[in-house]
């Protein structure tokens, strides 16, 4: 797993983007249920700035490496069936 620091506290990242969406996920419903306490709410905000910055490099990767793929253009999804 990779690892990330936070304020200080070293944290571990999720292996695949599926596991970081499922955990970000997880974090929204918990801090829209309003039944953390604050310290912990502002962890999981933090938690979850963490997750969405690991998402969105993992998509840009992938739109970098499909780029290449495409010759350097990146074109419009098309359905061939």
């Amino acid at each position: 797993m990779a690892k990330s620091k936070s304020s200080g506290v070293e944290l571990e990242l999720p292996q695949n983007y599926e596991l970081a969406l499922e955990e970000l996920e997880g974090l929204v419903q918990q801090m829209e249920s309003s039944q953390l306490p604050l310290d912990q709410l502002l962890e999981a905000y933090q938690r979850g700035a963490m997750l969405l910055k690991f998402c969105r490099e993992k998509l840009t990767s992938i739109e970098d490496q499909i780029k290449v793929l495409d010759e350097g253009q990146l074109k419009n999804w098309t359905d061939t069936h």
